[in-house]
């Protein structure tokens, strides 16, 4: 015997239905206004591993400011491993410049000019360096990608925009020329 549905029962279904198209909606909105208002820099990777495109459509990446010097570390305590934190990168002139590690704060701190935030946490306290993690080691490669092609590991140059209220996005991944790649 089929279940009739009660006006109740159809509200909550259209409330359930409106709920998912704002929550779609919502994050395809923060990611647009990621990218149009965020800053935009470039990060380097340690050569990215394509044996797993063989059996998944993303593959890891290795930030070479993933790593920072102890030296970098500003905070008023020791750092501590799973600690958040906010990285202070710096980028040279020039659009294509790759950012590196200037400082790692437990605060927040202003980003000036040729500079920006990003949030991470850490992962390793080493004796004279810090392990980061900034949640943006997961890329998938569209099926286009020349990273597909590719048989060797090559290192890549990401393009990173970091929204003012702290979200980052990836915004496309280039392959790094072989005189740049470490």
């Amino acid at each position: 015997m089929p279940i009739r549905p009660t006006p109740s029962h159809r509200l909550l279904l259209r409330l359930l239905v409106a709920a998912q198209v704002l929550y779609v909606l919502g994050v395809a909105g923060a990611g647009y206004a990621t990218t149009a208002y965020g800053r935009h820099i470039w990060l380097a990777t340690a050569p990215v591993d394509l044996h797993a495109l063989q059996y998944e459509s993303f593959v890891c990446l290795r930030y070479l400011a993933a790593e920072a010097p102890l030296a970098a570390w500003r905070g008023p305590t020791p750092p501590q491993r799973r600690q958040a934190v906010y990285v202070l990168l710096t980028t040279t002139l020039g659009p294509d410049s790759l950012a590196t590690v200037a400082g790692v704060y437990t605060q927040e701190q202003k980003p000036g000019p040729g500079q920006a935030i990003l949030r991470g946490w850490i992962t390793e306290v080493y004796n004279r360096s810090l392990g980061l993690r900034y949640n943006l080691e997961r890329y998938y490669v569209p099926g286009d990608s020349p990273l597909r092609l590719g048989k060797t590991s090559p290192a890549v140059r990401v393009q990173v925009s970091i929204a003012p209220w702290g979200q980052a996005r990836i915004e496309q991944v280039k392959l790094l020329p072989a005189t740049i790649a470490r």
